[in-house]
């Protein structure tokens, strides 16, 4: 079972339907007991870094999830991925601290949101293909980055600590690429 957390910020109905169309089982919750009983945690995101922050913690949910991606593979997707970084220039918030580095705001002279379809740098052969990105801020950082994408300057794309997973862009929305992507994810990650 895949529990999606659902704390109010999240493009939580695609996700769900990519998860199905996948043949996984899933639920949306943000009960602890649920989240606990769940295999996998996807914790999504779209919207503003402080107001996810602030909404996570209204819910109690900062305890348990940081107690969960001790035991078990968790995902964060787009804004939660950012989530699981130190701090953000969104809001000046304090983030999950799971993962060393900082979000930031896009600069340069390319429009922002980064918003459209974008090649993925990477190693990994399975990790190349156009994806589906729509963001204002991006992380930096120079660990765990398992694939890039280039808008004006790089932009982290996929980070992987051990059980932990960050993707920037949306997969649910970034065709039979982005659905193999979240399927490696929740198969155990990407063969660094």
């Amino acid at each position: 079972m895949i529990a999606i957390v659902d704390y109010g910020l999240g493009n939580i109905a695609n996700l769900s339907n990519a998860l199905h169309y996948l043949g996984y089982e899933t639920i949306v919750t943000h009960d602890v007991t649920k989240l606990k009983a769940a295999d996998t945690i996807i914790l999504p995101g779209v919207g503003h870094f402080k107001d996810a922050m602030n909404r996570l913690n209204e819910l109690d949910l900062v305890p348990v999830l940081t107690e969960l991606k001790k035991q078990k593979p968790f995902i964060g997707i787009c804004l939660g991925m950012q989530l699981l970084f130190e701090h953000s220039e969104e809001g000046d918030a304090e983030g999950l601290s799971y993962l060393p580095g900082t979000v930031k705001k896009i600069t340069g002279s390319l429009p922002v949101p980064h918003l459209g379809w974008n090649k993925l740098n990477s190693s990994l052969p399975s990790l190349q293909g156009d994806v589906y990105f729509i963001h204002s801020y991006k992380v930096h950082t120079d660990e765990n980055v398992v694939a890039t994408a280039n808008y004006g300057n790089p932009v982290v794309a996929i980070v992987q600590k051990d059980n932990l997973i960050g993707i920037q862009f949306h997969p649910e929305k970034s065709g039979d690429q982005g659905l193999h992507i979240l399927d490696q994810a929740l198969k155990g990650g990407f063969d660094l």
